[in-house]
């Protein structure tokens, strides 16, 4: 943290351009991330699911190299199948070209991944393996922290509270999409979420692809029977052991670590016409991978007043640590972005999945009393989305300096900067600074486009019918806010 801060010094203390402020004000995220050089040029910001979900299709039917494909699950309706289709056909031409390096690879979440008694994630993509074996490789992360007593009396759905895989990346040859977005109907339909297209980036996908298979090697294997056995690489059994796991982290953690650390140590790239710098952030906090937290803290802490920050998070439940800085350790304008309860993805939702709405609804008037207690409305803004007919599933950050019409900078993943997201799951973002014109003004429109369909929160909001929060609802969220 000392290399940081001083880093941090150095930069301040230069009389530099504005340009020159964007590329250097982030540099010091080298030194917990990977940094890949690009040209923003390459990098395309997609508005609409169904543009996520034909931009899906397209490249993964066109893909001629490889397809890396890591969701928490894949629907099962027939929008995947148009999807999985589409996977087939570009094996099959893969075959009638001879092509024996291409390789389809898909990491989902064990636990999301087998939900379904007579169809799942595992039964739509069973065909393929067994028309392509050795071509497709399916893999199911189980998170370690599921086992014993808890991962047998826990019942489907309630299970996933425990940890999930949650990285969403979806790669083909050398492009590739950082979303938030799961591989399923709503997600290509009525539900809103983020996605970035980077085009012909040849090792920002080496990187990604060697994480996902990382990941993979630490999984269970998928077999065309819908069977599943342990990686051949993993040697120690993620829930099926006397150690209580810590064997299994440990490999885990080391195998992840050598993947992120040894690019890291490569160094800076420094083409010519780079303009664009991307830094992957992994946070496993299961197994002990803690990268995207603590970029994530110091850079709340390092904004300046008169710089500004839009956050979103589709399930917002800050963890106290951010929520803190936020309060009192910055003096940085915030405008916080989040689900109104018709937009959440639970609402409407049948027994005490019905609920959840109101769980995050309760923890927004928490977070709202915490505002006004400090006297911060003027600094700290809370805007809820609402959609007619959409759900809002986004999440990341929007970073603006003093004078720049358009971010510097931004992050898109899968987090929700809440406390199952830093500490539960697998998550994994990328931090883009830029001082390209064009693509701020991408990012510009994307975040304009989401916060036009929201209002700013106010004391009536929450005197709102539709905003109360029964009893009960309001003691789980004081004991269980962690799993949610």
């Amino acid at each position: 943290m000392r290399d940081i801060q001083r880093q941090i010094s150095d930069v301040e203390d230069l009389n530099i351009t504005t340009n020159d402020q964007v590329k250097h004000a982030f540099s010091w995220i080298g030194n917990k991330a990977p940094c890949f050089g690009i040209n923003g040029h390459q990098v395309q910001v997609l508005q609409q699911p169904d543009q996520f979900y034909e931009t899906l299709k397209v490249r993964v039917k066109q893909a001629k190299k490889r397809v890396v494909l890591a969701s928490l699950y894949l629907g099962t309706g027939v929008l995947e199948q148009e999807l999985v289709d589409n996977i087939r056909e570009a094996c099959i031409e893969a075959k009638k070209n001879k092509d024996e390096d291409f390789e389809v690879h898909v990491l989902l979440d064990f636990v999301r991944g087998s939900r379904g008694h007579d169809s799942s994630s595992r039964t739509m993509l069973t065909p393929l393996l067994k028309e392509f074996e050795g071509m497709i490789h399916v893999h199911l992360f189980h998170s370690p922290n599921l086992r014993g007593l808890v991962r047998s009396l826990l019942p489907q759905r309630f299970d996933e509270i425990v940890g999930l895989h949650h990285m969403k990346m979806y790669l083909f040859d050398d492009s590739f999409i950082i979303s938030g977005a799961n591989l399923s109907e709503s997600y290509f339909t009525d539900r809103q979420d983020r996605y970035i297209l980077f085009n012909e980036c040849v090792e920002m996908a080496d990187f990604f692809s060697a994480l996902v298979k990382g990941v993979a090697a630490c999984s269970f294997v998928l077999h065309s029977d819908n069977t599943v056995t342990l990686s051949p690489y993993c040697k120690a059994h993620p829930f099926d052991d006397k150690d209580d796991g810590v064997e299994y982290k440990k490999e885990a953690r080391q195998r992840i670590l050598d993947i992120v650390r040894n690019k890291r140590n490569e160094g800076q790239l420094t083409r010519d016409g780079v303009d664009t710098w991307v830094y992957p952030l992994v946070q496993m906090g299961p197994l002990g991978i803690q990268d995207d937290e603590q970029v994530m803290k110091h850079m709340l802490r390092k904004a300046k007043k008169e710089e500004k920050l839009l956050l979103a998070s589709g399930y917002f439940n800050l963890t106290e640590d951010y929520m803190q800085i936020i309060l009192q350790e910055t003096d940085a304008q915030f405008d916080i972005l989040m689900s109104s309860p018709e937009t959440n993805g639970f609402f409407g939702a049948k027994g005490v999945s019905g609920a959840v709405p109101f769980l995050y609804v309760q923890t927004a008037k928490e977070f709202y009393n915490r505002i006004c207690q400090g006297d911060q409305e003027a600094r700290i803004q809370l805007q809820e989305y609402f959609h007619e007919t959409w759900s809002f599933h986004v999440k990341g950050l929007w970073y603006y300096f003093s004078d720049s019409k358009g971010p510097a900078m931004t992050i898109i993943g899968s987090s929700n900067f809440g406390h199952r997201s830093v500490y539960r799951d697998l998550e994994c973002q990328a931090v883009v600074v830029t001082n390209n014109t064009s693509l701020q003004n991408q990012l510009k429109k994307e975040h304009e486009d989401l916060y036009q369909r929201s209002s700013p929160m106010t004391e009536d909001t929450f005197k709102q019918l539709n905003r109360y929060v029964p009893l009960w609802v309001k003691f789980v969220t004081r004991t269980c806010r962690t799993f949610f």
